[in-house]
């Protein structure tokens, strides 16, 4: 048992070991805003199908929006700068993977990655997380990206991957499946504000 102080505090050396090893792990978040365009459409699926499936959103001419995207890291607090990260840094990465790629551009036609992927929000969110995963020095301590799309609408992704195979159909199986009204219209994408 560790001898403590006339405080009641174990020796500076034992306390100082005591908080490195237990370090609070903090969540920093930075927001930032950009402007693109874009049409909902997918090289593999039909026009037909593209229509049913993005509705208003499929218009050959595209649309645009306002997004906001909010990214997280989380981490230890450091104990010489009392941060998780520099949240200079965080803007710096946040400008180069968001701003300089995406803002005020047509994201089907100006950014490469979307050529043959449809630039649903969802797709923008894992283009996001991975084009920061390539710059940061600590990669690791990227936690999440949320993107609010609309003011109704928002996606969140942590990098997390789906094992195709790994279903719960016997979960989903016993539980009824709920519709509303919505989705028996035609448009059920994530780009609409339903």
């Amino acid at each position: 048992m560790t001898m403590a102080n006339e405080a009641g505090h174990p020796p500076a050396l034992e306390y100082e070991k005591l908080i490195m090893s237990a370090r609070p792990q903090v969540y920093l978040t930075r927001k930032e805003c950009f402007s693109a365009c874009h049409r909902l459409h997918s090289p593999f699926l039909s026009e037909e199908a593209n229509r049913q499936v993005y509705g208003k959103c499929n218009n050959p001419n595209g649309h645009g929006h306002n997004y906001t995207v909010e990214v997280t890291v989380r981490g230890p607090v450091d104990s010489k700068t009392g941060m998780v990260m520099n949240i200079t840094d965080l803007k710096e990465y946040m400008n180069q993977a968001i701003m300089k790629k995406l803002d005020h551009l047509n994201l089907d036609k100006d950014v490469p990655y979307f050529k043959n992927l449809a630039s649903t929000t969802e797709n923008v969110a894992i283009f996001i997380w991975d084009s920061l995963k390539l710059i940061m020095n600590k990669p690791e301590l990227l936690y999440e990206i949320k993107i609010y799309e609309t003011d109704k609408n928002s996606v969140i992704y942590r990098g997390e991957k789906h094992t195709v195979g790994h279903h719960h159909h016997h979960e989903a199986a016993k539980q009824p499946r709920v519709t509303n009204s919505s989705e028996n219209s035609s448009n059920l994408s994530s780009d609409s504000d339903g």
